[in-house]
């Protein structure tokens, strides 16, 4: 059968004018080269659209042009990932087209060589830790790389099909997108229609798309012109125009489809589904080549030679026959390096998909025995691939173990857990004990690298589930070591379990074992009680710091010296010098999980003390340092980035806070995902009014993954109850919240007072409209939640620490909403003076802190009440201010607050002009609310008698007859 491809590129032309004008590969008409305009340029489309077409004519056009030309191919691994892969690719080509070049950079840059596609195959050593790449270290080399091949001539680097890029690759793309590299552009293609809402790639194409010199070009399906034309040059033969009709109707524009559906026509054969279609293909090649083929589709989506002729039964001569037959039906494709690989990646897996299951379990065995023999090259990543479909469990968990160690190795953490946990489940479903395997270790290695890729609560999972497996007797170093990691991991997660209750048994069934061991035990349970138990704390730490130097375990005392900078053990020091002291040792260790934690901390206490600028700095360094190392997703990075966004909404920078907590297709460990949300929807329900209830439906669902996700989310609840006067849903949520945060973490949590505060005042709102009876119930719920306030107030007085700028702010605006509502409830209402100085308060509190938003709020209610109380002019110079604030960070909350006050004009509905003044219009509201003369004289601070006044003098410009008329009228003319 002829091949059934065209050369030539048809319906894309348009397509390919862009791309070499952009890049500025093409030539004017003078033969000057056009000047550049991107860097670098996204192709994305859907699969099969020619994506990899258009790349072949760009390419043949960059070489034409005088350019240079390497490509690298992300492939699909399922569940076994190889970091950087492509750019080993790139890397192989570099050494073997510009050898001077390229052995240059790698003396220059030894880590590179890591990369090599040699040094990618299984071999009989295991990186260590010390080993490990430093990903800061890789970018420069391979920048470095870039730099001097595009010395000699422009360079074009193609990385096809990212959509199956690993966290390493996609992270170096991003480097290469955000540090151009001089005389090099690039070219990422993906899969458009892979790119799901959790896709990781998709929120990267997001935010590549807003570098400066990166542009977008998104392949759509052909016109049906287009795709009679590719018709006709694959078959130039006769067709009738029915099976023209029903090629161009069922490939939808789809270039791959037209192939298939025209090679199917070729036979006179038009199935109805295309997976039918790409099978009927295989059916009219020989049996040798459909033996080669279903192996090639067992293989994945590339196989060497090597590796096909020692799977394969054939001999040199019928393999390479199967092959040519192959490659020339345009099933295979053959590769640069001697692979080969399915033309589309969809044939492959319909081919096997085919396949009969005992079929693939056996030829899965084969590529573990020429694998695991050393017969062929090959990963780690790729024997345990097939040694799992093959139900070869020893192999399968050794050689999971093996790439899992390398994903870390090389800054994987995300892919080395994956790895680690087939292994551990293979072990335990295994009906033998495999041997030579600590399955205790192992749990142990598997949470770290879930907690590095921010995923604790499996670790948490999979080190209670270990321990479930250890008998009663005779394991205590096993034990003890497990339990020690639990509590550390539990110490980064909200947990009703207790990190201190563990850590402490876990010394204890240490103590007498390897100094080692008992430093860590010790180390994690200072850490255990820090913040509560401080003395206790240093004491466990000291001792640890003792064994630690004692023994010369140099990464243990880095790591303890960061716990012991935060306890202050000499005295008079910074709190601050010494946390920024610890990240720079453990920075020069190389720890850089210490250095994290530290610059966490650090930053956590220029929050604490308002200093929001610099604490903004620290944790965008702990984001910063987090990428190098890989661990973006790691406890301590992932919730500075919670943390920053909260320090940026404070300081009225709500978009670039929301920006940054948007991870559509970063697919980030589930809890982050929820918690990043909820501050979102705290900034756009809660801050900026607009109406999303559903939202916060969903948001209730995932309240008890962490703590900090119930108060954002109840905060956004409680702040959409008080825009409306809500008061009994208000209470709910404020008892919903306190349910589910305290078992999570202790009765008198500070952000209850937040949380008291935030719901007195959605009480105050709601009472102007509340009758006198619900008043007076309404005082009950008051008292509980002034009450649960002052018990917080009590429990942090003994700690100093815990007072700073935040919290003084939150303690004033209590006192100001109490207040507030004994006023509009008429409650013991409170004198004009006492009303008017417990606002001023908390005003100047949220000042000092520096927080927009609550300035705003505090300025709105103290314009009201300055307003209320007579003083028209302070009300006015507030008002405006509190405006200014409000606008800015786009309040619809506070706009209709102060338009409710007065502070500007209401709308006329009606060509009826009544002129009322400010006064007479905040009589007829309260009047509208249904209070009587006494009630609103004492709410104004004016006598009854002046109410009476006024509200004669509003009957008598409304022409009513009653105060009910008159409230009528006055909603008739747009006055209410």
């Amino acid at each position: 059968m002829p091949a059934l491809r065209t050369t030539d590129l048809i319906g894309r032309d348009a397509e390919l004018e862009q791309l070499t004008a952009q890049l500025g590969i093409r030539t004017s008409g003078g033969g000057r080269p056009v000047e550049q305009s991107v860097r670098a340029m996204l192709l994305g489309g859907d699969a099969g659209v020619g994506k990899t077409r258009v790349l072949m004519a760009l390419r043949d056009a960059a070489l034409e042009a005088g350019w240079q030309v390497v490509a690298g191919h992300c492939l699909d691994l399922a569940d076994s990932s190889l970091p950087y892969l492509p750019f080993s690719e790139v890397l192989g080509i570099a050494i073997t087209e510009h050898p001077d070049v390229a052995s240059r950079v790698l003396e220059q840059h030894p880590t590179l060589a890591r990369l090599q596609p040699g040094r990618r195959i299984r071999s009989s050593e295991t990186a260590s830790g010390d080993q490990a790449l430093d990903r800061g270290n890789v970018y420069d080399a391979f920048g470095d790389l870039l730099s001097a091949v595009a010395e000699q001539a422009p360079l074009l680097v193609v990385v096809e099909d990212a959509h199956w890029a690993d966290e390493s690759t996609r992270d170096m793309l991003s480097f290469l997108f955000s540090r151009p590299v001089p005389g090099v552009s690039l070219v990422v293609s993906y899969r458009a229609d892979d790119l799901h809402r959790r896709h990781p790639l998709r929120r990267q194409v997001a935010e590549w798309l807003r570098l400066r010199g990166v542009d977008r070009l998104q392949l759509e399906p052909l016109t049906d012109d287009a795709v009679r034309r590719l018709v006709r040059a694959l078959h130039p033969a006769t067709m009738s125009e029915a099976e023209y009709v029903s090629i161009v109707d069922r490939a939808e524009g789809n270039p791959f489809f037209v192939e298939e559906l025209v090679g199917a026509a070729w036979s006179g054969q038009v199935p109805g589904e295309l997976a039918d279609l790409l099978l009927v293909r295989l059916d009219r090649l020989d049996e040798p080549t459909r033996r080669v083929v279903r192996i090639v589709s067992v293989a994945g989506r590339q196989v060497s030679h090597g590796l096909l002729a020692e799977v394969s039964d054939l001999a040199p001569a019928e393999l390479e026959a199967a092959l040519r037959t192959a490659v020339e039906a345009n099933v295979l494709v053959a590769s640069r390096g001697g692979t080969y690989a399915f033309r589309h990646a969809l044939l492959g897996e319909a081919v096997y998909d085919d396949l009969l299951p005992g079929e693939r379990m056996r030829l899965h065995a084969d590529f573990v025995s020429a694998l695991g023999e050393g017969r062929a090259i090959g990963t780690a990543a790729e024997l345990a691939q097939h040694a799992r479909r093959a139900d070869d469990r020893p192999v399968a968990i050794r050689a999971s173990i093996e790439a899992g160690e390398e994903a870390l190795a090389v800054g994987g953490p995300s892919e080395a857990a994956t790895h680690l946990l087939d292994a551990l489940e293979l072990i335990d479903t295994s009906r033998t004990p495999v041997p030579d395997v600590d399955a205790s270790a192992l749990a142990r290695r598997c949470a770290d690298a879930l907690v590095a890729s921010g995923r604790v609560p499996k670790a948490v999972k999979v080190l209670r589930a270990r321990l479930a497996t250890l008998p009663e007797e005779g394991a205590d170093l096993d034990r003890g070591q497990l339990m020690t990691a639990l509590a550390s991991a539990l110490m980064l997660t909200d947990t009703t379990d207790s990190p201190r209750e563990i850590a402490a048994a876990a010394v204890e069934l240490l103590r007498g074992g390897p100094p080692k061991l008992v430093a860590r035990a010790l180390l994690v349970h200072a850490q255990s009680l820090l913040g509560w138990e401080v003395d206790d704390a240093r004491a466990v730490a000291l001792q640890a710091l003792e064994i630690a130097e004692r023994h010369d375990l140099t990464n243990l005392a880095v790591e303890l010296h960061a716990t012991v900078a935060g306890l202050d053990p000499a005295g008079g020091a910074s709190p601050s010098a010494g946390w920024r002291a610890a990240a720079d040792r453990a920075r020069q260790a190389g720890l850089i999980e210490p250095e994290l934690r530290a610059l966490y901390l650090l930053g956590r206490l220029h929050q604490d003390e308002g200093e929001l600028d610099t604490a903004i700095d620290v944790y965008r360094e702990v984001i910063a340092r987090s990428e190098v190392g890989g661990l973006i997703w790691s406890p301590y990075p992932a919730e500075s980035r919670l943390l920053l966004a909260v320090a940026l909404t404070h300081q009225g920078r709500l978009d670039e806070a929301w920006e940054l907590l948007d991870v559509s297709g970063q697919n980030p460990p589930m809890v982050f995902e929820w918690l990043y949300f909820a501050h979102q929807m705290l900034i756009t329900i809660g801050i900026r009014g607009e109406p999303k209830p559903k939202a916060l439906e969903r948001l209730r669902d995932y309240w008890g993954t962490d703590g900090l996700t119930a108060l954002s989310a109840a905060s956004a609840e409680l702040m959409a109850a008080a825009a409306v006067g809500d008061a009994a849903r208000a209470v709910a949520v404020y008892d919903d919240v306190v349910a589910v945060v305290v078992p999570l973490w202790h009765e008198w949590f500070q952000a209850r007072l937040r949380l008291a505060t935030l719901t007195v005042a959605a009480l105050a709102s709601a009472a102007p409209r509340q009758s006198a009876e619900e008043r007076q119930a309404a005082a009950a719920d008051v008292e509980r939640l002034m009450g649960d306030g002052a018990r917080v107030i009590d429990f942090y007085a003994p700690y100093d620490g815990s007072h700073g700028p935040e919290y003084r702010m939150w303690v004033a605006r209590r006192t100001a909403e109490h207040l507030r509502w004994r006023w509009l409830a008429q409650v013991d209402p409170p004198s004009a003076e006492e009303l008017v100085d417990a606002w001023r308060a908390a005003e100047e509190t949220a000042v000092a802190f520096g927080s927009v938003p609550e300035i705003a709020q505090a300025r709105v209610r103290l314009a009201g009440v300055l307003r209320a109380t007579g003083d028209a002019a302070g009300a006015r110079q507030v008002a405006d201010l509190a405006r200014e604030a409000a606008h800015a960070i786009g309040s619809r909350h506070l706009v209709a607050e102060l338009t409710a006050q007065g502070s500007t004009a209401s709308p006329a509905a009606s060509t009826e002009v009544t002129a009322l003044t400010p006064r007479e219009s905040e009589i007829l509201a309260l009047v509208a609310e249904g209070r009587s003369n006494g009630e609103i004289g004492k709410q104004l601070f004016i006598s009854t008698k002046t109410v009476s006044v006024h509200v004669s003098n509003v009957l008598a410009k409304l022409d009513a007859a009653s105060r009910t008329e008159a409230v009528a009228v006055a909603r008739r003319r747009g006055l209410l």
